[in-house]
C-alpha cells in the first residue's frame, strides 16, 4: 500500500475553479506561492478529474442505474485538515469518506519526481484516478463494508482487506 501511495504524487497548482476546495490547515497561501508549474499541473489535474467524472457518470448510469456524485478535489501545500485527520506532505494523497473529498498535496509530487524518479503525466493521472477510485468504492458502499469487516478481523486479515481495497 505504501508503494501505491508513493506512486500517488504530482506537483499541483491551486486554481481549479469548480473542481477544487483549497483546504486550509497550513499557513495561508499567497499568490507568490503559486508558480507557473503549479498552474500547468492544476490544468492537467483538472482535465484528468473531468475525464474520471465523465467515465464514472456513464458507468453509474448504464451499469449501476444511479447518478454519480463526483468528489471534490482539495489541493493543498504542506499541510491541511480534513474530518478524517490532519495531513502533511509525508502522509501522501488520501480520500476522506466523511466529506467525500480527495486530498492531494502539491509538494508530494515534487518528492515523487525528484527523489523517486516517478514524475510525468502517467504518475499524475494515476494519482487522481486512484483517489477517485476510493470515492467510487465509497459511493457503491464497498469502502464502508470493507471497513466494517476490517474492524472485526484479525490484524493479518484486516491488512489483506486493505490490500484488496487498494487493488
Amino acid at each position: 500500500m505504501g508503494v501505491l501511495i508513493l506512486l500517488a504524487g504530482l506537483y499541483f497548482g491551486l486554481d481549479m475553479s469548480g473542481f477544487v476546495d483549497l483546504g486550509g490547515g497550513g499557513s495561508a497561501q499567497t499568490s507568490s506561492d503559486i508558480t507557473e508549474a503549479d498552474e500547468r499541473a492544476a490544468q492537467f489535474v483538472s482535465v484528468t478529474l473531468a475525464d474520471t467524472e465523465e467515465i464514472w457518470a456513464e458507468i453509474f448510469e448504464t451499469q449501476v442505474g444511479a447518478t454519480y456524485s463526483a468528489p471534490t478535489l482539495v489541493l493543498f501545500k504542506d499541510a491541511t485538515q480534513s474530518p478524517c485527520f490532519g495531513s502533511t506532505a509525508q502522509s501522501g494523497p488520501f480520500y476522506c469518506p466523511v466529506d467525500n473529498k480527495n486530498y492531494l498535496d502539491r509538494a508530494f509530487f515534487v518528492t515523487l519526481d525528484e527523489r523517486l524518479g516517478a514524475g510525468g503525466d502517467f504518475a499524475a493521472a494515476y494519482v487522481v484516478a486512484n483517489e477517485v477510485a476510493r470515492h467510487v468504492q465509497n459511493e457503491l458502499g464497498i469502502l464502508g463494508q470493507a471497513n466494517r469487516l476490517r474492524a472485526q478481523a484479525s490484524e493479518r486479515e484486516s491488512n489483506m482487506i486493505s490490500v484488496q481495497i487498494e487493488l
